[in-house]
């Protein structure tokens, strides 16, 4: 319910011909795993990502090139070798235009890139730059020599693990717990909202959609399958059907609906732009 993008779902893309791996080295990362190893990642280190193509010699060396630094870093970076015919995806996601195409990504964002293949010392001399761009802005690799070990918060574990028990009730009694000792900790408040609302919409029958197309006067109905569609991943229809719902009511009803479409809402990042166009809709319905 982040609103992040997942491409989990897109299919690995096949080897390269003659059974050779699909990209120089062990830096292979593909549209399957480009959240995790790339995005999520560059949260704690930068990310170097090297589009290339079998098809060109430079762009492979290129790679290699890379691969050497990344060595002589011991960590201080992670690398990412991309098949740019496999992975288009992926290509047109960061604009690319030429192959090979170098780019650094931190904190989740691009940074810094260059086109085309450059001398051993040239590449040196960015990737020092980016670097001392992002010395101190980052969390740090949780595995590197001497970091902390991340210790889990007991209280966390026990409400993880009555979901995963299917206890519903102790685990939203277990988040309330955390938020009755600490009032202003938001993982345990989105964790309350996240739970709330899978329990209310799980329970509810997906034909309530058919129902409040129907039926645009009933309240209920509109709530209710806006959940349903928020369920099913469609937060702009669900949106949408509840900010219709503000436009036609008044009083009490009009409390309610936006109420429900606030509490929705949080559910996402704030800034993620269908969240931010709602918001302008609900204004314009509500002035």
């Amino acid at each position: 319910m982040s609103g992040a993008v997942d491409l989990s779902a897109l299919k690995q893309p096949p080897a390269a011909p003659g059974g050779a791996p699909a990209a120089p080295g062990n830096h292979t990362v593909t549209e399957a795993d480009f959240e995790a190893k790339v995005i999520r990642r560059s949260m704690q280190v930068p990310v170097v990502v090297a589009l290339y193509s079998q098809r060109s010699p430079g762009s492979v060396e290129l790679v290699r090139t890379l691969e050497r630094l990344n060595a002589d870093d011991r960590g201080g970076w992670d690398l990412a070798a991309i098949e740019a015919e496999a992975n288009m995806n992926i290509v047109q996601a960061l604009r690319v235009q030429g192959i090979p195409t170098v780019i650094a990504v931190a904190g989740g964002q691009p940074l810094a890139d260059f086109e085309g293949a450059q001398p051993e010392a040239q590449v040196r001399q960015w990737l020092d730059a980016v670097m001392d761009a992002t010395a101190g802005k980052l969390e740090g690799d949780p595995n590197a020599a001497g970091a902390a070990p991340e210790v889990e918060d007991p209280r966390f574990t026990a409400a993880e693990d009555a979901l995963a028990e299917g206890d519903i009730a102790g685990a939203e009694a277990a988040y309330e717990a955390i938020l009755v000792e600490e009032p202003g900790n938001e993982e345990a408040k989105a964790a309350l909202r996240q739970l709330r609302f899978l329990t209310r919409a799980q329970q509810l029958d997906p034909a309530v959609v058919a129902t409040a197309d129907a039926d645009p006067a009933n309240l209920d109905a509109a709530l209710d399958a806006a959940d349903v569609e928020l369920l099913e991943q469609r937060p702009e229809a669900a949106f949408d059907r509840i900010i219709a719902a503000i436009k036609r009511t008044a009083g009490d009803d009009r409390t309610k609906a936006r109420t429900r479409l606030l509490e929705l809402f949080e559910l996402f990042d704030p800034a993620e732009p269908f969240v931010v166009a709602a918001r302008r809709k609900l204004a314009t319905a509500l002035y």
